[in-house]
């Protein structure tokens, strides 16, 4: 997959690009639809699947104060991307100079004359261009007198609810977990390194990997089953998966890895978020909690199943 720093480091012209615009955080079910129109589409017209979005989130510059927390890293959504079958994804690089631009010149620089889309998907919600001025009324009368078409694809719905990311969110907040994961299509994950923690668990037998989340989004605090992958060169190589159940919250991120043992210590790590096995609790002692954890460990088992 080929990866273009904005509109304007487009270095070749893509090939017949069939394109979607828009920040894609989580990339749900709903921003899936579009993807997978998209990739579908190209490959019918010997084409090219294009996604451009920005980095950072619009928000994070317009209304700092007031910006969501986001469900994945640019570093996962291009994974993600690449994994759907796109060819090239256009990473506009957002500031105030960028936002002030108006929407039918965005229209007309950014997309047809840098890209230039034979087809345009977007999501039934789409906004652009400064002050957001820019509708899918405006897109769809300017794309055809520019030599592009343009599709808006209808909402997707879970539960009789709108899918996006501000539901999936609360729902982590909740720690809905499973309600998440059906949204997004695919487990919740944390990335991140792994960091020297007090070695409490392991001093009763249950060592944990205490991690340093580079995500915004972590669920409620609880103890959760889940897996374990690791990222980067080492022992267990990369792609390595481990069963994990673990303790999480606001502030910290730990999991303790089912049958393995071994030092991870500074490795790049991917935990998933499946089941919601109980709520944080304090224990009368060492005794019950090394009970409540071996019990937590093969509930764990139980849902997760075999690697």
């Amino acid at each position: 997959m080929r990866r273009f720093a904005g509109s304007e480091g487009i270095d070749r012209p893509l090939v017949r690009p069939v394109l979607t615009v828009g920040n894609f955080d989580g990339l749900h079910l709903g921003h899936r639809a579009i993807v997978d129109v998209v990739v579908q589409r190209a490959r019918s017209l010997q084409g090219s699947a294009v996604v451009y979005t920005f980095e950072p989130h619009p928000r994070k510059v317009l209304q700092a104060d007031r910006a969501p927390r986001l469900l994945t890293t640019l570093e996962q959504k291009l994974e993600l991307l690449e994994g759907m079958g796109v060819d090239a994804v256009v990473v506009e690089p957002f500031d105030r100079e960028f936002a002030s631009t108006p929407a039918e010149v965005f229209i007309r620089r950014n997309l047809q004359q840098r890209i230039r889309p034979v087809e345009v998907y977007v999501g039934y919600d789409f906004h652009f261009g400064r002050d957001r001025e820019g509708s899918m009324r405006l897109l769809t009368e300017m794309g055809p007198r520019l030599g592009f078409a343009v599709t808006i694809i209808p909402e997707v719905t879970v539960d009789a609810g709108d899918v996006n990311s501000t539901r999936i969110r609360e729902l982590l907040g909740d720690a809905e977990v499973e309600k998440a994961n059906e949204m997004l299509g695919r487990p919740y994950t944390v990335r991140g390194r792994v960091a020297r923690g007090d070695g409490r668990g392991a001093s009763i037998g249950f060592p944990t990997a205490n991690l340093e989340p580079e995500n915004e989004v972590l669920p409620a605090a609880g103890v959760y089953a889940g897996w374990v992958r690791f990222l980067d060169p080492g022992s267990p190589g990369p792609g390595s998966r481990f069963p994990t159940f673990g303790p999480e919250g606001p502030l910290r991120a730990e999991a303790h890895l089912i049958g393995f043992a071994g030092d991870v210590y500074g490795r790049r790590i991917d935990v998933s978020f499946e089941h919601r096995l109980r709520p944080e609790r304090r224990f009368d002692g060492v005794a019950a909690l090394r009970t409540q954890i071996a019990a937590d460990v093969d509930a764990a088992r139980r849902l997760l199943g075999p690697a």
